[in-house]
Protein backbone atom coordinates (compact mmCIF):
# COMPACT_ATOMS: atom_id res chain seq x y z
CA UNK A 1 0.00 0.00 0.00
CA UNK A 2 1.49 3.25 -1.10
CA UNK A 3 -0.05 5.34 1.64
CA UNK A 4 1.24 3.32 4.54
CA UNK A 5 3.62 5.20 6.83
CA UNK A 6 6.36 3.22 8.55
CA UNK A 7 8.18 4.37 11.64
CA UNK A 8 11.86 5.11 11.44
CA UNK A 9 12.77 2.27 13.78
CA UNK A 10 11.02 -0.66 15.39
CA UNK A 11 12.04 -2.06 18.74
CA UNK A 12 12.07 -5.79 18.29
CA UNK A 13 11.52 -7.80 21.46
CA UNK A 14 12.43 -11.48 21.12
CA UNK A 15 12.92 -14.22 23.65
CA UNK A 16 16.55 -13.19 23.73
CA UNK A 17 15.76 -9.47 23.81
CA UNK A 18 19.02 -8.81 22.03
CA UNK A 19 18.68 -6.32 19.29
CA UNK A 20 16.99 -3.41 17.61
CA UNK A 21 16.01 -3.38 13.97
CA UNK A 22 16.03 -0.15 12.02
CA UNK A 23 13.85 0.06 8.97
CA UNK A 24 14.72 2.23 6.02
CA UNK A 25 11.28 3.43 5.00
CA UNK A 26 9.89 6.30 7.03
CA UNK A 27 7.37 9.05 7.13
CA UNK A 28 8.56 12.43 5.92
CA UNK A 29 6.27 15.00 4.39
CA UNK A 30 8.60 17.88 3.78
CA UNK A 31 12.04 16.56 2.88
CA UNK A 32 11.84 16.21 -0.87
CA UNK A 33 14.85 16.33 -3.12
CA UNK A 34 16.39 19.72 -3.76
CA UNK A 35 15.09 21.57 -6.74
CA UNK A 36 12.48 18.92 -7.54
CA UNK A 37 8.79 18.67 -6.79
CA UNK A 38 8.09 15.70 -4.57
CA UNK A 39 4.94 14.04 -5.82
CA UNK A 40 4.85 11.25 -3.24
CA UNK A 41 5.18 11.66 0.53
CA UNK A 42 6.88 8.36 1.33
CA UNK A 43 10.65 8.56 1.47
CA UNK A 44 12.97 5.61 1.00
CA UNK A 45 16.59 4.70 1.36
CA UNK A 46 18.16 3.30 -1.80
CA UNK A 47 21.46 1.42 -2.07
CA UNK A 48 23.64 1.85 -5.16
CA UNK A 49 26.59 -0.59 -5.43
CA UNK A 50 29.50 0.44 -7.67
CA UNK A 51 33.07 -0.52 -8.58
CA UNK A 52 35.51 -0.16 -5.69
CA UNK A 53 37.37 3.11 -6.00
CA UNK A 54 34.66 4.94 -7.92
CA UNK A 55 32.38 5.95 -5.06
CA UNK A 56 33.13 9.66 -5.57
CA UNK A 57 31.84 9.56 -9.15
CA UNK A 58 28.62 7.83 -8.15
CA UNK A 59 28.15 10.23 -5.25
CA UNK A 60 28.36 13.18 -7.64
CA UNK A 61 25.76 11.59 -9.94
CA UNK A 62 23.34 11.06 -7.07
CA UNK A 63 23.78 14.61 -5.82
CA UNK A 64 23.28 15.95 -9.37
CA UNK A 65 19.95 14.11 -9.47
CA UNK A 66 18.98 16.01 -6.33
CA UNK A 67 19.05 13.26 -3.72
CA UNK A 68 20.46 13.22 -0.19
CA UNK A 69 23.46 10.99 0.55
CA UNK A 70 23.01 8.89 3.69
CA UNK A 71 26.25 6.86 3.79
CA UNK A 72 29.28 6.27 1.59
CA UNK A 73 30.97 2.88 2.00
CA UNK A 74 33.48 0.88 -0.02
CA UNK A 75 31.68 -0.07 -3.20
CA UNK A 76 28.29 1.15 -2.05
CA UNK A 77 26.37 4.40 -1.52
CA UNK A 78 23.07 4.76 0.31
CA UNK A 79 20.87 7.73 -0.53
CA UNK A 80 17.40 9.00 0.26
CA UNK A 81 14.57 9.90 -2.13
CA UNK A 82 10.87 9.54 -2.81
CA UNK A 83 9.33 6.89 -5.04
CA UNK A 84 10.37 8.78 -8.19
CA UNK A 85 14.00 8.22 -7.18
CA UNK A 86 13.62 4.49 -7.89
CA UNK A 87 12.79 5.14 -11.54
CA UNK A 88 15.08 8.13 -12.06
CA UNK A 89 18.11 6.46 -10.47
CA UNK A 90 17.72 3.37 -12.67
CA UNK A 91 17.30 5.39 -15.85
CA UNK A 92 19.82 8.22 -15.28
CA UNK A 93 22.73 6.91 -13.19
CA UNK A 94 25.66 5.78 -15.34
CA UNK A 95 28.05 4.37 -12.76
CA UNK A 96 26.01 2.19 -10.37
CA UNK A 97 25.66 -1.56 -10.86
CA UNK A 98 22.05 -1.64 -9.66
CA UNK A 99 19.57 0.19 -7.43
CA UNK A 100 18.28 -1.55 -4.31
CA UNK A 101 15.30 -0.45 -2.23
CA UNK A 102 16.62 -0.81 1.30
CA UNK A 103 14.12 -2.78 3.35
CA UNK A 104 15.91 -2.88 6.68
CA UNK A 105 19.13 -2.90 8.63
CA UNK A 106 19.92 -4.69 11.91
CA UNK A 107 22.61 -6.51 13.87
CA UNK A 108 22.84 -10.30 13.64
CA UNK A 109 25.51 -12.60 15.00
CA UNK A 110 23.54 -15.83 14.67
CA UNK A 111 20.79 -17.25 12.49
CA UNK A 112 18.08 -16.63 15.10
CA UNK A 113 18.81 -12.92 15.01
CA UNK A 114 18.96 -12.97 11.22
CA UNK A 115 15.58 -14.71 11.06
CA UNK A 116 13.84 -12.45 13.57
CA UNK A 117 15.33 -9.29 12.10
CA UNK A 118 14.22 -10.20 8.60
CA UNK A 119 10.76 -11.27 9.78
CA UNK A 120 10.21 -7.92 11.53
CA UNK A 121 10.39 -6.06 8.19
CA UNK A 122 6.90 -5.32 6.75
CA UNK A 123 7.37 -7.28 3.52
CA UNK A 124 3.63 -7.36 2.87
CA UNK A 125 3.68 -3.64 2.17
CA UNK A 126 5.85 -4.32 -0.88
CA UNK A 127 5.31 -7.93 -1.94
CA UNK A 128 1.90 -8.95 -3.29
CA UNK A 129 0.50 -12.36 -2.47
CA UNK A 130 1.61 -13.87 -5.79
CA UNK A 131 5.11 -12.31 -5.71
CA UNK A 132 8.01 -14.44 -6.90
CA UNK A 133 10.70 -13.61 -4.38
CA UNK A 134 14.10 -15.12 -3.69
CA UNK A 135 17.50 -14.07 -2.36
CA UNK A 136 19.65 -13.67 -5.45
CA UNK A 137 22.86 -12.95 -3.58
CA UNK A 138 24.21 -12.70 -0.06
CA UNK A 139 27.62 -11.23 0.71
CA UNK A 140 29.31 -11.26 4.11
CA UNK A 141 32.53 -9.72 5.36
CA UNK A 142 34.09 -9.63 8.83
CA UNK A 143 30.93 -11.15 10.32
CA UNK A 144 29.95 -14.14 12.46
CA UNK A 145 27.59 -15.29 9.71
CA UNK A 146 29.70 -16.39 6.77
CA UNK A 147 27.75 -19.02 4.81
CA UNK A 148 26.11 -17.26 1.85
CA UNK A 149 23.81 -20.18 1.05
CA UNK A 150 22.63 -20.47 4.66
CA UNK A 151 21.99 -16.71 4.84
CA UNK A 152 19.93 -16.91 1.66
CA UNK A 153 17.88 -19.79 3.03
CA UNK A 154 17.20 -18.17 6.41
CA UNK A 155 16.17 -14.82 4.90
CA UNK A 156 13.80 -16.52 2.45
CA UNK A 157 12.25 -18.57 5.27
CA UNK A 158 11.76 -15.48 7.43
CA UNK A 159 10.02 -13.57 4.63
CA UNK A 160 7.71 -16.54 3.99
CA UNK A 161 6.78 -16.68 7.66
CA UNK A 162 6.01 -12.96 7.69
CA UNK A 163 3.91 -13.27 4.54
CA UNK A 164 2.01 -16.24 6.00
CA UNK A 165 0.85 -14.07 8.90
CA UNK A 166 -0.40 -11.35 6.57
CA UNK A 167 -1.99 -13.35 3.76
CA UNK A 168 -3.10 -16.28 5.99
CA UNK A 169 -1.92 -18.96 3.62
CA UNK A 170 0.54 -21.78 4.17
CA UNK A 171 1.91 -21.93 0.64
CA UNK A 172 2.74 -19.29 -1.96
CA UNK A 173 2.55 -20.09 -5.65
CA UNK A 174 5.06 -17.34 -6.50
CA UNK A 175 3.78 -17.08 -10.06
CA UNK A 176 3.55 -13.28 -10.19
CA UNK A 177 6.06 -10.50 -10.76
CA UNK A 178 9.66 -10.96 -9.64
CA UNK A 179 11.05 -9.39 -6.47
CA UNK A 180 14.74 -10.36 -6.19
CA UNK A 181 16.35 -9.71 -2.81
CA UNK A 182 19.98 -9.00 -1.89
CA UNK A 183 21.64 -9.24 1.51
CA UNK A 184 24.84 -7.48 2.68
CA UNK A 185 26.46 -8.29 6.04
CA UNK A 186 29.45 -6.28 7.19
CA UNK A 187 30.77 -6.47 10.75
CA UNK A 188 27.52 -8.23 11.76
CA UNK A 189 25.39 -5.37 10.40
CA UNK A 190 22.76 -6.77 8.04
CA UNK A 191 21.28 -4.72 5.19
CA UNK A 192 18.49 -6.18 3.06
CA UNK A 193 17.21 -4.67 -0.16
CA UNK A 194 14.82 -5.35 -3.01
CA UNK A 195 16.62 -5.28 -6.34
CA UNK A 196 14.71 -2.75 -8.45
CA UNK A 197 17.04 -3.12 -11.46
CA UNK A 198 17.11 -6.86 -12.12
CA UNK A 199 19.75 -7.26 -14.77
CA UNK A 200 22.82 -5.22 -13.83
CA UNK A 201 22.77 -1.60 -14.97
CA UNK A 202 25.87 -2.10 -17.07
CA UNK A 203 23.56 -3.90 -19.46
CA UNK A 204 22.46 -0.81 -21.35
CA UNK A 205 20.80 -2.75 -24.13
CA UNK A 206 23.12 -1.72 -26.96
CA UNK A 207 26.09 -4.08 -26.65
CA UNK A 208 24.84 -7.23 -28.33
CA UNK A 209 28.25 -8.00 -29.80
CA UNK A 210 31.37 -8.09 -27.64
CA UNK A 211 35.03 -8.46 -28.24
CA UNK A 212 37.80 -9.94 -26.16
CA UNK A 213 37.98 -8.78 -22.51
CA UNK A 214 35.48 -5.90 -22.81
CA UNK A 215 35.32 -3.22 -20.16
CA UNK A 216 31.90 -2.85 -18.54
CA UNK A 217 29.72 0.06 -19.52
CA UNK A 218 29.40 1.36 -15.95
CA UNK A 219 33.16 1.28 -15.40
CA UNK A 220 33.84 2.98 -18.73
CA UNK A 221 31.36 5.74 -17.93
CA UNK A 222 32.86 6.26 -14.47
CA UNK A 223 36.40 6.52 -15.83
CA UNK A 224 35.29 9.01 -18.48
CA UNK A 225 33.68 11.09 -15.75
CA UNK A 226 36.96 11.11 -13.81
CA UNK A 227 38.60 12.97 -16.68
CA UNK A 228 38.15 16.61 -17.82
CA UNK A 229 36.92 15.42 -21.23
CA UNK A 230 33.76 17.04 -22.56
CA UNK A 231 31.84 16.87 -25.83
CA UNK A 232 33.84 19.74 -27.35
CA UNK A 233 37.19 17.98 -26.99
CA UNK A 234 38.61 15.27 -29.26
CA UNK A 235 38.59 11.73 -27.86
CA UNK A 236 40.43 8.72 -29.29
CA UNK A 237 40.38 5.14 -28.01
CA UNK A 238 43.15 3.23 -29.87
CA UNK A 239 42.07 -0.11 -28.30
CA UNK A 240 38.33 0.35 -28.65
CA UNK A 241 37.32 -3.34 -28.89
CA UNK A 242 33.52 -3.49 -29.04
CA UNK A 243 33.38 0.29 -28.64
CA UNK A 244 32.45 0.80 -24.99
CA UNK A 245 34.54 3.91 -24.25
CA UNK A 246 33.55 5.80 -27.44
CA UNK A 247 29.89 4.81 -27.08
CA UNK A 248 29.65 5.81 -23.42
CA UNK A 249 31.42 9.09 -24.23
CA UNK A 250 28.97 9.82 -27.03
CA UNK A 251 26.03 9.04 -24.76
CA UNK A 252 27.43 11.44 -22.15
CA UNK A 253 28.03 14.12 -24.78
CA UNK A 254 24.53 13.78 -26.23
CA UNK A 255 23.05 13.47 -22.71
CA UNK A 256 21.39 10.15 -23.51
CA UNK A 257 20.33 8.45 -20.28
CA UNK A 258 21.91 4.98 -20.01
CA UNK A 259 18.66 3.26 -19.00
CA UNK A 260 16.47 4.48 -21.84
CA UNK A 261 16.68 1.31 -23.90
CA UNK A 262 16.06 -1.35 -21.27
CA UNK A 263 13.58 -2.63 -18.75
CA UNK A 264 13.85 -2.93 -14.98
CA UNK A 265 12.47 -5.41 -12.49
CA UNK A 266 10.53 -2.68 -10.70
CA UNK A 267 8.73 -1.68 -13.92
CA UNK A 268 5.83 -3.89 -12.87
CA UNK A 269 5.86 -3.23 -9.13
CA UNK A 270 2.63 -1.26 -9.15
CA UNK A 271 2.32 -1.68 -5.40
CA UNK A 272 5.61 0.19 -4.94
CA UNK A 273 6.23 2.33 -8.04
CA UNK A 274 3.18 3.47 -10.04
CA UNK A 275 3.47 3.19 -13.82
CA UNK A 276 3.14 6.96 -14.22
CA UNK A 277 6.39 7.40 -12.27
CA UNK A 278 8.24 5.38 -14.92
CA UNK A 279 6.48 7.20 -17.78
CA UNK A 280 7.45 10.56 -16.30
CA UNK A 281 11.09 9.50 -15.84
CA UNK A 282 11.36 8.25 -19.42
CA UNK A 283 9.78 11.48 -20.69
CA UNK A 284 12.28 13.50 -18.65
CA UNK A 285 15.16 11.51 -20.17
CA UNK A 286 13.81 11.99 -23.69
CA UNK A 287 13.50 15.75 -23.21
CA UNK A 288 17.11 16.05 -22.04
CA UNK A 289 18.75 14.53 -25.15
CA UNK A 290 20.95 16.96 -27.12
CA UNK A 291 19.99 16.09 -30.68
CA UNK A 292 22.06 18.73 -32.47
CA UNK A 293 25.36 18.08 -30.67
CA UNK A 294 28.58 17.66 -32.64
CA UNK A 295 31.45 15.52 -31.35
CA UNK A 296 34.84 14.27 -32.52
CA UNK A 297 35.12 10.74 -31.08
CA UNK A 298 37.21 8.01 -32.70
CA UNK A 299 37.74 4.34 -31.96
CA UNK A 300 40.55 2.22 -33.40
CA UNK A 301 41.33 -1.48 -33.22
CA UNK A 302 43.65 -3.83 -35.08
CA UNK A 303 40.87 -6.35 -35.79
CA UNK A 304 38.56 -5.27 -38.65
CA UNK A 305 35.85 -7.66 -37.42
CA UNK A 306 35.78 -6.18 -33.94
CA UNK A 307 35.59 -2.72 -35.51
CA UNK A 308 32.43 -3.84 -37.34
CA UNK A 309 31.12 -5.05 -33.97
CA UNK A 310 31.82 -1.63 -32.41
CA UNK A 311 30.03 0.13 -35.26
CA UNK A 312 26.96 -2.09 -34.81
CA UNK A 313 26.91 -1.42 -31.07
CA UNK A 314 27.21 2.34 -31.59
CA UNK A 315 24.32 2.26 -34.03
CA UNK A 316 22.22 0.27 -31.56
CA UNK A 317 23.00 2.87 -28.89
CA UNK A 318 21.83 5.68 -31.17
CA UNK A 319 25.27 7.32 -31.34
CA UNK A 320 26.65 5.85 -34.56
CA UNK A 321 26.78 9.29 -36.22
CA UNK A 322 29.00 10.70 -33.47
CA UNK A 323 31.83 8.15 -33.67
CA UNK A 324 34.35 7.26 -36.37
CA UNK A 325 35.62 3.68 -36.09
CA UNK A 326 38.62 2.42 -38.03
CA UNK A 327 40.89 -0.65 -38.18
CA UNK A 328 44.18 0.93 -37.17
CA UNK A 329 47.32 0.10 -35.20
CA UNK A 330 48.21 2.20 -32.15
CA UNK A 331 51.64 2.88 -33.72
CA UNK A 332 49.84 4.81 -36.46
CA UNK A 333 48.02 7.07 -34.00
CA UNK A 334 48.19 10.62 -35.30
CA UNK A 335 45.76 13.50 -35.11
CA UNK A 336 45.73 17.07 -36.51
CA UNK A 337 43.67 18.46 -33.62
CA UNK A 338 45.19 19.80 -30.43
CA UNK A 339 44.36 19.28 -26.75
CA UNK A 340 42.65 15.96 -27.30
CA UNK A 341 42.25 12.91 -25.08
CA UNK A 342 43.33 9.29 -25.32
CA UNK A 343 41.08 7.24 -23.05
CA UNK A 344 41.55 3.51 -23.41
CA UNK A 345 41.65 -0.01 -22.00
CA UNK A 346 44.74 -1.64 -23.56
CA UNK A 347 45.57 -5.35 -23.21
CA UNK A 348 46.58 -6.45 -19.70
CA UNK A 349 48.45 -9.60 -20.66
CA UNK A 350 46.46 -12.05 -18.57
CA UNK A 351 47.87 -14.97 -20.59
CA UNK A 352 51.61 -15.73 -20.49
CA UNK A 353 52.14 -15.35 -24.22
CA UNK A 354 50.35 -12.00 -24.16
CA UNK A 355 52.35 -10.80 -21.16
CA UNK A 356 55.59 -11.28 -23.09
CA UNK A 357 54.37 -8.81 -25.71
CA UNK A 358 53.38 -6.10 -23.22
CA UNK A 359 56.72 -4.22 -22.96
CA UNK A 360 56.79 -3.58 -26.71
CA UNK A 361 53.09 -2.69 -26.78
CA UNK A 362 53.30 -0.14 -23.96
CA UNK A 363 56.49 1.29 -25.43
CA UNK A 364 54.54 1.88 -28.66
CA UNK A 365 51.72 3.53 -26.69
CA UNK A 366 54.25 5.87 -25.13
CA UNK A 367 55.83 6.74 -28.50
CA UNK A 368 52.46 7.50 -30.08
CA UNK A 369 51.43 9.62 -27.10
CA UNK A 370 54.72 11.55 -27.33
CA UNK A 371 53.76 12.57 -30.87
CA UNK A 372 50.73 14.36 -29.41
CA UNK A 373 52.51 16.73 -27.00
CA UNK A 374 49.48 18.77 -25.94
CA UNK A 375 47.16 15.78 -25.48
CA UNK A 376 46.15 13.97 -22.27
CA UNK A 377 46.09 10.20 -21.88
CA UNK A 378 44.08 8.08 -19.45
CA UNK A 379 44.35 4.31 -19.46
CA UNK A 380 43.24 1.48 -17.21
CA UNK A 381 45.46 -1.58 -16.96
CA UNK A 382 46.60 -4.22 -14.50
CA UNK A 383 50.10 -4.13 -16.02
CA UNK A 384 52.26 -2.74 -13.22
CA UNK A 385 55.16 -1.83 -15.52
CA UNK A 386 52.97 0.36 -17.71
CA UNK A 387 54.66 3.63 -16.69
CA UNK A 388 58.13 2.14 -17.17
CA UNK A 389 57.53 1.25 -20.81
CA UNK A 390 55.35 4.24 -21.63
CA UNK A 391 58.41 6.21 -20.60
CA UNK A 392 56.70 8.67 -18.33
CA UNK A 393 55.38 8.64 -14.79
CA UNK A 394 51.66 9.27 -14.55
CA UNK A 395 50.54 12.53 -12.99
CA UNK A 396 47.93 10.57 -11.06
CA UNK A 397 47.36 6.89 -10.46
CA UNK A 398 44.08 5.53 -9.11
CA UNK A 399 43.57 1.92 -8.01
CA UNK A 400 40.42 0.47 -9.60
CA UNK A 401 39.00 -3.04 -9.53
CA UNK A 402 37.95 -4.12 -13.02
CA UNK A 403 35.82 -7.03 -11.97
CA UNK A 404 38.13 -9.05 -9.75
CA UNK A 405 41.29 -7.72 -11.40
CA UNK A 406 43.21 -5.07 -9.45
CA UNK A 407 43.93 -2.38 -12.02
CA UNK A 408 45.34 1.11 -12.16
CA UNK A 409 43.89 4.15 -13.87
CA UNK A 410 46.98 6.02 -15.09
CA UNK A 411 46.38 9.69 -15.77
CA UNK A 412 48.87 11.59 -17.95
CA UNK A 413 47.65 15.16 -18.05
CA UNK A 414 48.39 17.49 -20.93
CA UNK A 415 48.16 21.28 -20.90
CA UNK A 416 44.83 23.03 -20.81
CA UNK A 417 43.76 24.72 -24.04
CA UNK A 418 44.12 28.52 -24.10
CA UNK A 419 40.85 30.08 -23.05
CA UNK A 420 40.46 31.88 -26.38
CA UNK A 421 40.89 28.58 -28.22
CA UNK A 422 38.76 26.32 -26.06
CA UNK A 423 35.50 25.53 -27.82
CA UNK A 424 32.44 27.03 -26.23
CA UNK A 425 29.39 25.06 -25.12
CA UNK A 426 26.73 24.88 -27.76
Amino acid sequence: MQNVRINCSILLTSYKDKFTIQLSMFKNRNRGRKGKNTSMENMYELIAPCHFGLESVLKREILDLGYEIVTVEDGRITFRGDVTAIARANIFIRTAERILLKMGSFQATDFDELFEGTKAIPWEEFLPRDAKFWVTKATTNKSALFSASAIQSIVKKAIVERMKQTYRVERFEEDGDEYPIRVFIFKDQVSIGLDTSGTSLHKRGYRTLVGKAPISETLAAALLMLTPWNKDRVLVDPFCGSGTFPIEAAMIGANIAPGMMREFTADCWGKVVPKKVWYNAYDEAEDMIRRDVQMNIQGYDLDPEIVKCAMANAKAAGVGDYIHFQARDVKDLRHPKHYGFIITNPPYGERLEEKEALPALYRTIGESFANLPDWSMYLITSYEDAEKYIGRKADRNRKIYNGMIKSYFYQFMGPKPPKNKEPKEQ
